[in-house]
């Protein structure tokens, strides 16, 4: 599968300079997930997570960090290497920005330009939040070098927020919820501020002992 993904890329490049537009022509590879378990693939096999603890579904950081390459010749600089914090609803103002366009209101994404030219005045996140609703139901915030995790989140006497130095342990191995009561109130309120409920399919509303 490595071997035909990396065929299909270079049929994508070669394609690219055969319309004489590849070098004005922005191209980015990534993934929607970490590494996952289905069909019998085995993450542990290949250390497809590395030091990343969880897999696709799990909003630890082997479920949600993903690899992104950039490749825009005469823009941005090769081999160049940025530790900005995004997401995928980053693309459509990142993309609304590059043909002059107004990004449409009430979203969340933010556009990553300034970071893909390798410019300054990049605009942050102050959080970044997911939400899963099955297996229990799971949410997850990441502010800053701190990530919360909230598992069994349908059940009130099971759910409690993990937290996360991200920093110094990008394993998510060692819980220090206890030790930072403001931290996690920040992200508890976060977690509040961002969810939104469907009047078709009530997330929270499930939750036992509610």
């Amino acid at each position: 599968m490595v071997t035909r993904l990396d065929t299909y890329v270079g049929q994508i490049m070669a394609k690219l300079k055969s319309l004489g537009i590849d070098d004005n022509t922005l191209v980015i590879f990534t993934s929607d997930n970490g590494p996952h378990v289905e069909g019998g693939h085995d993450p542990k096999f290949f250390n497809s997570t590395g030091v990343l603890k969880g897999v696709k579904r799990d909003l630890y950081e082997g479920g949600l960090r993903v690899p992104m390459i950039a490749y825009w010749p005469g823009k941005i600089k090769a081999g160049s290497v940025n530790e900005h914090i995004g997401a995928f609803w980053d693309f459509m103002p990142t993309f609304a920005s590059l043909i002059d366009q107004k990004s449409p209101e009430n979203i969340d994404g933010i556009s990553i330009l300034p970071t893909l030219l390798g410019q300054g005045g990049q605009q942050q996140h102050p959080y970044l939040y997911w939400e899963f609703h099955e297996l229990g139901g799971r949410q997850a915030v990441r502010m800053g070098k701190w990530k919360g995790v909230k598992y069994n989140v349908l059940d009130r006497n099971k759910t409690s927020l993990e937290l996360y130095d991200l920093e110094k342990d990008p394993g998510e191995t060692k819980n220090l919820a206890a030790t930072h009561p403001d931290v996690v109130k920040q992200i508890d309120q976060f977690i509040k501020e961002a969810h939104t409920e469907n009047q078709f399919f009530s997330f929270l509303s499930r939750i036992k002992g509610k």
